[in-house]
């Protein structure tokens, strides 16, 4: 059972570097243009994210320091297209970025993800226990490890897998939920839904109080 477990949570920690290693190579590569980004992050985004990507709000995530490439899919996620409905359902963000191209988008991503996040702090009372659940997960339940994926510092692993630590716990909360409910589904191979599934409320606030003091 052990070494099943382990099995899962190194498939989970490897699937992004699979599915990146599956998609064909371009020779030439959209720039990211951080000038053109800051200057649409202070026209479009500041309000709710502030300029620099450092939210005062718990409900807007801190986007600084955010890996890029995970940014850009976000905000292709929220954008409708071709007639199909947006794959992330978000009636604030779909208005967002409905009047934004795909090289806007890339360029907001990269001014964002250039900039400095300003750490939370842990909120978890048994730090210990959610220490474990986050490094270890339960084997028992086939639970994987979050650090698997996230990092033992919540860094992530581009393009799938976000940096968690440092943001707020109860966006992180809301998310996990989210996920757990099945009204965020666009998490490649449903992993989030998966996992978030086996979760109990009360894991879940601790593992977002948690990850809210990562560095």
């Amino acid at each position: 059972m052990v070494l099943r477990f382990i099995a899962l949570s190194l498939a989970f920690a490897f699937a992004a570097t699979a599915q990146a290693a599956d998609k064909p190579t371009s020779t030439a590569a959209p720039k990211w243009d951080t000038v053109k980004g800051q200057q649409i992050a202070a026209q479009v985004c500041a309000a709710c994210h502030n300029p620099d990507g450092n939210s005062a709000v718990a409900t807007n995530p801190k986007l600084a320091g955010q890996h890029a490439d995970y940014l850009y899919k976000q905000l292709k996620n929220f954008k409708a297209d071709g007639g199909k409905p947006a794959e992330r359902n978000s009636p604030v963000m779909g208005g967002m970025v409905a009047a934004l191209s795909d090289q806007d988008m890339r360029n907001v991503a990269a001014w964002y993800a250039a900039q400095t996040q300003k750490n939370g702090q842990a909120q978890a009372k048994a730090i210990e226990a959610t220490q474990k659940l986050y490094r270890a997960g339960d084997a028992a339940r086939g639970l994987p490890a979050c650090a698997a994926c996230h990092g033992p510092a919540g860094a992530g692993i581009p393009v799938q897998y976000p940096r968690i630590g440092g943001q707020f716990s109860e966006y992180t909360d809301a998310q996990l939920k989210a996920f757990r409910s099945g009204e965020r589904a666009n998490d490649p191979n449903r992993m989030m839904r998966a996992i978030a599934a086996k979760m109990s409320d009360a894991e879940i606030k601790a593992v977002s109080d948690y990850v809210a003091g990562l560095r």
